[in-house]
């Protein structure tokens, strides 16, 4: 266990040595010890599909830097994830800026190449787009359930007179592509105005489980996690958890934000209610540095990618 233990603040400072995500080692793809990694952290700066205010391309550099507060032991359930499962950096996807296409192509195969090898992936991003080719790897044996935390649905049909991928369409994509089970989805915290309710209807007609955000606040994490697992079911599940699911006075540094949300310690509590979930893979997109020099935004997504990793372990150990 011990070449896959994090570097301890009390060896090294936290301000010092080369940032990788909480710490852990750098193993690349071509590494040899690989076939060792259980739980891949992966970054995927692009966001070709923004539609709006551009900067998610950065979070993954800044959730690194942020990430190196992160320690060993869950303060809550004093849960040791890294001695508990192999885990390691695996870099970043190399994306092409120029072609989003490609873009969508090297994810996916970057990400093939990661479940080949066994390894569970946890994603930092980047846009909600990024997250249409990593299901493409991970539904390559049948449709996923899925968690998803966001202010939007995610589940329009185009944008501009046809383009049909934009960080507002990849689960209407992933549905239409049999990624997805319907079924076995749920949506927290949708809220804001809309251009019309086309999104909502398609869910409605597929059978996904959408909870707005006046549901969450009624009812409360635990009631509404309850709900999300139940939906999820035994069957294996992605997690999608979308930093603008959080109200803008906590996470401001995000390109669409949305006012009404939940507050730091919400957020960090539906992430310890996917306990229970059978986590195949997870992301955290959308932190975008430009909207947030202080690095508040990419520290909360660094505690969020904890918690989902404390859940992910908690379901393969």
């Amino acid at each position: 266990m011990s070449d896959f233990q994090p570097v301890s603040g009390f060896v090294l400072p936290r301000f010092a040595g080369i940032p990788t995500f909480m710490r852990l080692p750098h193993v690349p793809l071509d590494d040899p010890r690989l076939p060792q990694v259980q739980v891949g952290l992966i970054g995927a700066p692009w966001d070709g599909g923004t539609t709006n205010r551009p900067g998610p391309r950065h979070g993954p550099r800044q959730i690194r830097d942020a990430s190196t507060m992160i320690r060993a032991q869950h303060g809550v359930t004093g849960l040791r994830p890294f001695e508990t499962m192999h885990c390691a950096d695996l870099g970043d996807v190399a994306p092409n800026p120029a072609d989003l296409q490609d873009s969508l192509s090297r994810m996916q195969d970057f990400y093939a190449r990661v479940t080949a090898a066994g390894i569970l992936p946890l994603t930092a991003g980047g846009d909600h787009l990024c997250t249409l080719p990593i299901l493409r790897a991970l539904a390559k044996d049948g449709p996923l359930g899925m968690i998803h935390f966001d202010s939007h649905t995610d589940l329009y049909h185009s944008y501009f007179n046809g383009q049909m991928y934009t960080h507002g369409t990849p689960f209407r994509r992933a549905v239409e592509e049999g990624l997805l089970d319907p079924k076995r989805v749920c949506m927290i915290g949708i809220r804001g105005t809309a251009y019309d309710s086309e999104d909502r209807d398609f869910a409605d007609s597929v059978g996904i489980r959408v909870i707005p955000i006046e549901d969450f606040h009624a009812r409360g994490p635990a009631d509404v996690m309850a709900e999300a697992r139940a939906i999820a079911g035994t069957g294996d599940t992605y997690v999608s958890y979308d930093i603008d699911f959080v109200d803008p006075a906590f996470a401001p540094g995000t390109g669409t934000p949305e006012v009404g949300g939940p507050n730091s310690f919400q957020a960090l509590e539906c992430a310890r209610g996917l306990r229970g979930v059978k986590i195949v893979g997870a992301d955290l997109v959308e932190v975008s540095p430009p909207f947030d020099p202080s690095g508040a935004t990419a520290y909360l997504g660094a505690s969020l990618m904890f918690e989902m990793l404390c859940a992910i372990v908690s379901a393969h150990s």
